[in-house]
């Protein structure tokens, strides 16, 4: 994996993967999202919800799509919500802030029925986040709900790759893939 673009965004990422493999890796059997076993789990819920974690997080997603010039940043909820945020509040002390949304699994069935909450998304690009990826299902929800409202999606960025196949999935819907940190980054191999 690359290294962040400045020395205090790599320690940045350097604290961020000592915390995931002190307090976030489990072993043990487990069911991901995806269906698929694993002999560990990556519980970055534990960390994106965390305090010393979180403006780290947001920096580092900032500094993953610098490039792509994007009004907002969101995902499929529960586990890209909180990095959405941390990017929008970390953004905020920059002369680009982002904006963050949020898009349900199902539009609501009362009020205004709105399957994407938070930043209007109509006409503006934007950059799916996550949390762990494994196959790229959940990011690629997001992506046909936003592009359905309008959206111009431009990348997706997890936090954490399990290098299972979700990169290629989110290439072939012709989107940029972006990554802070592998497997090998964690001492850890794919499953």
């Amino acid at each position: 994996m690359a290294t962040a673009s400045t020395p205090a965004l790599e320690a940045d990422r350097q604290k961020l993967i000592q915390l995931i493999s002190d307090e976030a890796v489990f072993h043990g059997d487990f069911t991901l999202s995806s269906g698929k076993k694993a002999s560990y789990y990556v519980d970055m819920r534990k960390l994106t919800l965390d305090h010393r974690a979180a403006p780290a997080i947001g920096r580092l997603v900032i500094d993953l799509i610098r490039d792509y010039d994007v009004d907002a940043v969101g995902g499929l909820t529960l586990g890209a919500d909180p990095i959405a945020n941390a990017v929008m509040h970390a953004s905020a002390a920059t002369d680009h802030p982002i904006d963050a949304f949020v898009v349900r699994k199902e539009p609501k069935d009362h009020g205004r029925g709105r399957q994407i909450e938070g930043a209007e998304v109509a006409g503006k690009r934007v950059v799916v986040v996550e949390d762990t990826s494994t196959t790229g299902q959940s990011p690629l929800k997001a992506v046909a709900a936003l592009r359905k409202a309008g959206a111009e999606v431009v990348a997706v960025a997890t936090i954490v790759d399990r290098k299972t196949g979700a990169q290629a999935a989110i290439e072939a819907e012709g989107l940029e893939w972006r990554a802070a940190i592998d497997l090998d980054d964690l001492g850890l191999t794919a499953q």
